[in-house]
């Protein structure tokens, strides 16, 4: 039998979730496709401010069930940013240490956030170290290893129970064309998009899952190849999506379509998005709305009418000395004038024009 302080633990994570309303589904309005709709749905109103926050909530539940985690254990997560504060916020709501290791040059505003929920912050300089070093410090200090890259697909119950797919599909019921023809999404576990693949089948759905990936990132090549030991050099640059390597939570046979979108792309698309919707996202966001607007042009190009589905993970307020920073930018080199421009054309006419 679990002991006292496991049941209440549960019982608090469950109560969080009783006292937050669903995410909003946006309707996106594309002006030279009055006969496709897209939608976004907005992770960044969860309490912790991003997609990530169902899957901490998900992680613990599935830790504190298996008897993994106890009262005092000290939990550790290898995370750039987004997964850690929210798994800060629920260690805090437990009672519990928490320690992130992240590569150094993360967003200074989601280490804020980290701190204010009492986590810490453990730097690496290469990228492709933050496993090991967690593993490494996690058995240090006697504690647990959360590792969201191999259990995120296992921990959410794909066929239903409040997960993000059926979430969507529910929010969709009434729209005028229910069953979207895709869903879009990026993978950095790969969690969401087994979640949202495995839910369309076992409902045996006519949507198609689409994935897509930033540059320097290995799930496209894995995607193509299915050859696991494929690795990347250093970091995708949009925080959130893209690996290195080939995650163990990285289902491709629940994928239909992987899309690669240039990172100077996905930060003109946060721009595009802006002025849109009136209101700021993050990077995997705008790598999301180049999926989503390639796919919608087609269908245009089709005659096609129908529906496409993408997620908005989370605030672009994260982001004011990265993405949404002309400095930033030059400084790394990325040119996003032709891309806006680009994209805005695709939104006016329909038609794609490839980078």
């Amino acid at each position: 039998m679990p002991s006292t302080w496991v049941r209440e633990s549960i019982h608090r994570i469950e109560r969080d979730f009783q006292r937050s309303a669903d995410t909003h589904l946006i309707a996106v309005d594309l002006p030279g496709m009055p006969q496709v709709q897209l939608y976004l749905k907005d992770e960044s109103t969860h309490p912790t401010g991003s997609l990530k926050h169902r899957l901490a909530r998900s992680l613990f539940l599935y830790c504190l069930c298996n008897g993994w985690i106890k009262e005092g254990t000290t939990i550790v997560e290898a995370s750039s940013g987004s997964t850690a504060v929210s798994e800060a916020y629920f260690a805090r709501m437990l009672g519990l240490p928490f320690i992130a290791v992240m590569p150094r040059g993360t967003s200074p505003a989601k280490v804020a956030l980290i701190e204010f929920y009492g986590g810490q912050c453990h730097y690496v300089d290469n990228p492709g170290e933050v496993y090991s070093e967690a593993a490494r410090l996690a058995h240090a200090r006697g504690g647990h290893y959360m590792d969201q890259f191999t259990y995120a697909e296992r921990a959410t119950d794909w066929r239903g129970n409040n997960n993000i797919a059926e979430s969507i599909f529910d929010q969709m019921r009434s729209e005028a064309h229910a069953e979207p023809r895709w869903v879009v999404v990026g993978a950095g576990t790969g969690g969401t998009s087994a979640t949202i693949g495995r839910y369309i089948r076992y409902n045996r759905g006519a949507t198609e899952l689409c994935v897509v990936d930033p540059e320097r990132s290995v799930f496209l090549d894995y995607y193509r190849t299915r050859d696991a030991s494929v690795t990347a050099e250093g970091g995708s640059d949009v925080e959130g999506i893209g690996r290195p390597r080939v995650e163990p939570s990285f289902e491709p046979g629940v994928v239909d379509r992987m899309i690669r979108v240039p990172n100077a792309a996905s930060y003109a698309a946060m721009r595009v998005v802006e002025s849109l919707v009136g209101h700021k996202y993050g990077g995997s966001t705008g790598t999301n709305f180049c999926g989503a607007l390639e796919l919608a042009c087609e269908m245009a190009g089709r005659g096609e009418q129908g529906s496409i589905v993408t997620l908005a993970c989370d605030g672009g307020e994260r982001y004011l000395d990265t993405y949404y920073n002309d400095k930033w930018l030059a400084a790394n080199r990325y040119d996003i004038a032709p891309h806006v421009a680009r994209l805005t054309a695709a939104c006016a006419t329909g038609r794609w024009t490839p980078a």
